[in-house]
């Protein structure tokens, strides 16, 4: 199966979150999406102001395992196998602080904090979509309660650690994620406690006190820790306070991250086409010098003006001879061939070719998506649309994922950002002026956005089953406004 899910990143930068998600029943999986991406013509972007390079340049990748997922509750109740795991490695660590222990100590502490901060979004989340009014009051004191055994039981685990095999710096790993855990907790308690207020103060009168109780008890502890913590009146603190819970983001998620080589797809093949074409060139020149010596002999002027214009010739041969076998491997090989793995296993790879092409080369049911309005129509047959198509092919080993990984893993997230700035470049300035004649008459001047559209139709296909997704995005010079998915 293949998930997606589309967001504004930036002011110049779109987010496409796409989810491989392997089959539990097969050792091996394929996935292909197709990409096309419509291009105004005024933006003058074409094959040649925007190539392959460009593209890449503009494209930022990150790949990952998918967060296994608990509920909060299932982090701390029954078996806890977060929790568990968490405590088992501890106490080897603890009496046995190899190299490798420590290396395991740390990457399950990390895999613990990244599953605590999936389990705390999805339920926040959960909470704000809820539209059944007689659950809220259960569904938040349930989250308050959860919330609290995981802090409880996981700051419990530092007697385990805090020992003298262990040195200050491998503690540090468990104050790291508690620091990361803690800003998680005071940002989306918070957070929550605004949304029941705007929604209705006084209905959640409760719902609203367990939350401001557990914010004030998690303030408590961070100024205890001496983590840093938000301060509306001090601007360095609060800059601060962003930058760390950056850096600790990343530390926290670095063990989803997986191992990408990339490389360049088709070496081999592409360099025997072009030794074809060198050969033909060759083949050409030959011919012509050995007709016009048997015709005219050695030394002659026809000769020499024949062996002149063979290989002026030939050169243009091998040149056209390699642009037509370039053209000819396009949608059998692909530009980049990335290989993934998780620490020295291979797991699978990832390739990914992009390239503009014709309206004639779109399938019929991609065109019938676009479904151009009739005024885009009439302006495409004066200045037709660009149209760009990114390919990508996903193969994933779940036999090998589920070797070097203690946790059941439903695949990879593949989060490409997409920077739109090239876009913007030639494009006219974001506001202009328009009149209308206001209730007394006169003639009032005033501004509108001057707005492009760039449209996204994707092909998602994984064995038997195909999907399409259309997505919208506007922008102005100044920047994004808005991406949309279009059903």
């Amino acid at each position: 199966m293949i998930d997606i899910a589309a967001k504004i990143h930036d002011k110049f930068s779109i987010e496409f979150k796409v989810g491989f998600h392997v089959r539990r029943k097969r050792d091996q999986s394929n996935f292909s999406i197709n990409t096309w991406m419509f291009i105004p013509n005024s933006l003058d972007i074409n094959s040649l102001t925007y190539d392959k390079s460009h593209f890449y340049r503009d494209v930022k990748s990150y790949i990952r395992l998918i967060t296994p997922v608990f509920l909060l509750r299932e982090i701390c109740e029954g078996e806890a196998i977060p929790l568990k795991n968490l405590e088992r490695v501890f106490h080897k660590t603890a009496s046995e602080p190899t190299r490798t222990a420590i290396k395991e100590y740390e990457s399950q502490i990390k895999m613990f904090t990244a599953i605590f901060k999936s389990a705390i979004r999805d339920e926040v989340v959960h909470l704000l979509k809820n539209n059944i009014k007689d659950d809220m009051e259960y569904l938040i004191a349930s989250y308050v309660e959860s919330v609290r055994n995981i802090l409880l039981k996981f700051r419990y685990l530092r007697k385990i650690i805090n020992v003298p095999t262990i040195s200050s710096e491998y503690l540090n790993y468990f104050f790291f994620a508690d620091e990361y855990i803690s800003n998680l907790v005071d940002q989306r308690t918070c957070y929550l406690i605004g949304f029941l207020q705007r929604k209705d103060a006084g209905k959640y009168e409760q719902s609203i006190g367990l939350l401001t109780s557990l914010w004030h008890d998690e303030a408590a502890y961070r100024q205890e820790m001496k983590y840093i913590s938000v301060d509306k009146d001090n601007p360095l603190k609060n800059r601060e306070f962003i930058f760390r819970r950056s850096i600790l983001k990343k530390y926290a998620e670095s063990d989803l991250f997986l191992r990408a080589r990339k490389k360049k797809d088709g070496v081999l093949v592409e360099q025997i086409y072009y030794s074809l074409a060198a050969g033909l060139s060759m083949i050409f020149a030959t011919t012509v010098a050995f007709s016009f010596q048997m015709k005219y002999g050695n030394f002659t002027m026809p000769l020499f003006i024949a062996l002149v214009v063979s290989y002026m010739l030939k050169d243009r041969i091998k040149e056209l001879m390699r642009y037509y076998f370039a053209h000819k491997r396009l949608n059998r090989y692909f530009d980049n061939k990335t290989e993934i793995g998780i620490k020295d296993a291979s797991i699978g790879w990832i390739k990914e070719a992009v390239d503009f092409i014709t309206e004639d080369k779109v399938p019929r049911e991609v065109m019938n998506m676009r479904s151009r309005s009739a005024l885009v129509e009439a302006e495409n047959r004066i200045t037709d649309e660009k149209i760009i198509l990114y390919r990508k092919q996903v193969f994933l080993d779940r036999v090998e994922i589920n070797k070097n990984s203690e946790y059941p893993i439903a695949g990879i997230n593949d989060i490409m950002r997409f920077h739109l700035s090239r876009f913007m470049q030639k494009t006219d300035n974001p506001e202009e002026a328009i009149y209308y004649l206001n209730e007394e008459g006169e003639s009032v001047e005033i501004y509108g956005e001057k707005i492009y559209y760039l449209n996204i139709l994707m092909q998602l296909q994984f064995e038997d089953q195909m999907d399409y997704k259309r997505f919208r995005v506007s922008f102005t010079r100044a920047g994004i406004i808005r991406l949309e998915e279009l059903v």
